[in-house]
């Protein structure tokens, strides 16, 4: 089962890639899409610019799972109103990265709600809290 992550430069893509694939953990910025074991790394600029969209799309058809991932930390949404919906008959999950950093991440939720995920996990990537449940999830 192959899994795609999508999110914002540095909302944690990277290192949840290294973490589900027991990795050690550092920091590596991702230029291009790079297919690690089962999981497909994407560049946040795919999501920061919309002209990477369709690269977005195209890049989809080889995953099973698409999870998007945004961090507690960050207010800003770039996900549109039913960007899951692109991915057609891809199941589309959530993750809300850095919880460690703040105390409400009700803002979090709502964007990736409003993406139309089907399911969101709480993770903080430091002390693994909430990454059991997630690879349990993806087993």
């Amino acid at each position: 089962m192959k899994i795609m992550l999508i999110g914002k430069t540095g909302s944690g893509k990277t290192t949840l890639t290294q973490i589900l694939n027991n990795q050690k953990v550092e920091y590596k910025k991702t230029q291009m899409v790079d297919y690690i074991g089962k999981i497909i790394d994407t560049p946040g600029e795919y999501l920061e610019n919309k002209v990477y969209y369709k690269a977005l799309n195209v890049v989809s058809i080889d995953a099973d799972i698409i999870i998007l991932i945004q961090s507690a930390a960050d207010e800003e949404n770039l996900y549109p109103p039913n960007f899951a919906s692109m991915f057609l008959g891809k199941k589309v999950l959530g993750v809300i990265t850095k919880i460690d950093l703040e105390e409400n991440y009700k803002g979090a939720e709502d964007v990736l709600e409003n993406a139309g995920v089907e399911k969101i996990f709480h993770l903080d990537l430091k002390s693994l809290k909430g990454v059991e449940c997630l690879k349990t999830f993806l087993r």
